[in-house]
């Protein structure tokens, strides 16, 4: 370079050598995830989307999904055959479900009279009651569920999804994450958590009382000013990139402002609820005079709309955290099973099965595979000294339906009283190895090089639950 240029000269093209290697390094950054996250699948696909629904606090599979007329006979004697197993407490005797089971849909499926908006659905439903897990804590139970990892710094299976297919819609997230009114579930942000993939895979966060924040232009700022500020910052950051190469969580940042410029539109209009007709926010319940099953149904309808415009992702939380009363928060109900699981109910059943009737109604169970969880399940019997269940890790219940799923059976089985799986025991490993299938994605295959390993959603373990295939 000349050294009798100005030195501002010099300082200017350097700066624009620099900043034009930062543009270009961010453009192949960008074809590399493309490449990635391009929609491609290993296999056609059956299902497109995926909407979890998850109650954190092990809801109870005897006392919901999985009928046990044996702990009815022997209600109040001790379980048979199985040693002394603690979690939190010592165990009683058995303990029958406080409300009866009722048969539903041309199936005969037993489900709890507690849920008879759910009933109507049991025809659509695979359940899957032969669910086992690693670990008997709510916080490590629920990313096992969530990630296959009973610890931190794994990838959830939406960020997993997300990196493997990518985005249907470039205006709205790919995986979003809605959170219960009532908190966070145990563990948190983990849960819907990128780990180890890069950072634009993590879920976003939001609920319908909770707004995506600092999303709308402040009104001293005019449209002009702000695409000069952000064309500025996408300059910084370029550059800042090319010097610091493979810095993902950058990338992640530069992504997350494109982002949020195309949904400074998109999202607006996708979680205004007031566009819904009256008839739908009665079959939710939005207006619900439980404050409670209000905030939960109008997040059912969030998610809704967020599927029917392309999100690909959404997992859907219905209670939160433990609190220091057992099965206040959550389905955790170690003290008191009758009253808690009164409470919850009611403001899980009507809003769930309005939104898998709306969807249905919608055509858009064709695309959309739609799974429930918990992350254990509960004793049959009763915890000493109380009225309520403690932890089981050896039993629970989850289901599916919609895209890919044969309805109105079930898979596996667990004991005379729900101790434990005994037929076609399944893991988590199987549940998402199940779900990638139906996505087109083989869960052998996709993996990411990670610490001298190639790691996976199912880590070495998985096999497909075909019985429950269409």
């Amino acid at each position: 370079m000349n050294e009798n240029l100005d030195p501002s000269r010099r300082r200017f093209l350097e700066h624009m050598s620099t900043g034009m290697t930062g543009v270009a390094l961010s453009s192949l950054l960008n074809q590399e995830l493309r490449a990635v996250s391009s929609g491609q699948t290993h296999f056609p696909a059956k299902a497109k989307q995926v909407l979890q629904i998850f109650c954190p606090g092990a809801a109870s599979h005897v006392d919901l999904w999985d009928h046990k007329p044996l702990l009815d006979k022997f209600d109040g004697t001790p379980m048979p055959g199985d040693a002394e197993v603690t979690f939190q407490g010592k165990n009683g005797n058995l303990m029958k479900s406080p409300w009866p089971f009722i048969t539903a849909g041309e199936s005969g499926k037993k489900i709890s009279s507690l849920l008879p908006n759910m009933a109507k659905h049991v025809d659509d439903m695979a359940f899957i009651h032969s669910m086992s897990s690693r670990t008997n804590t709510h916080g490590p139970g629920c990313i096992f569920m969530n990630s296959c990892f009973a610890r931190d710094g794994f990838p959830s299976a939406g960020a997993w999804i997300s990196y493997a297919i990518g985005a249907i819609n470039e205006n709205l997230p790919t995986y979003v994450s809605i959170q219960d009114i009532r908190g966070e579930p145990p563990n948190g942000k983990a849960n819907w958590g990128n780990g180890f993939l890069p950072a634009q895979f993590q879920g976003v966060s939001m609920a319908a009382q909770q707004p995506l924040r600092n999303l709308a232009r402040p009104a001293s700022i005019g449209p002009d000013a702000e695409m000069a500020t952000r064309d500025f910052l996408k300059f910084i950051n370029t550059e800042h990139a090319a010097l610091h190469p493979g810095n993902d969580e950058l990338q992640a940042r530069l992504s997350s402002y494109e982002l949020a410029a195309k949904m400074q539109m998109a999202a607006p209009e996708v979680s205004d609820l007031s566009k819904e007709p009256n008839h739908i926010l009665d079959m939710y319940g939005t207006n619900d005079s439980n404050k409670l099953k209000a905030a939960y149904a109008r997040n059912c309808l969030l998610s809704r709309r967020l599927l029917e415009n392309g999100v690909r992702f959404v997992s859907l939380y219905c209670a939160s955290r433990a609190s220091a009363v057992d099965g206040l928060l959550n389905w955790d109900a170690h003290k008191t099973l009758k009253s808690d699981y009164e409470r919850h109910c009611p403001i899980f059943d009507q809003p769930t099965a309005a939104l898998l009737s709306d969807m249905k109604q919608r055509g858009m169970l064709e695309d959309v595979l739609v799974v429930w969880c918990t992350e254990f399940g509960r004793m049959p019997t009763h915890q000493e000294g109380t009225s309520g269940r403690d932890h089981n890790p050896d039993a629970f219940t989850t289901w599916m339906m919609g895209a890919g799923i044969r309805g109105g059976v079930s898979y596996g089985e667990t004991d005379d009283f729900g101790r434990r799986a005994v037929v076609d025991i399944t893991s988590v490993y199987d549940f998402y190895a199940t779900m990638l299938h139906l996505l087109g994605l083989d869960h052998t295959k996709l993996a990411f090089y990670h610490n001298g390993a190639n790691r996976r959603l199912t880590d070495v373990h998985g096999h497909i639950l075909k019985s429950i295939l269409s």
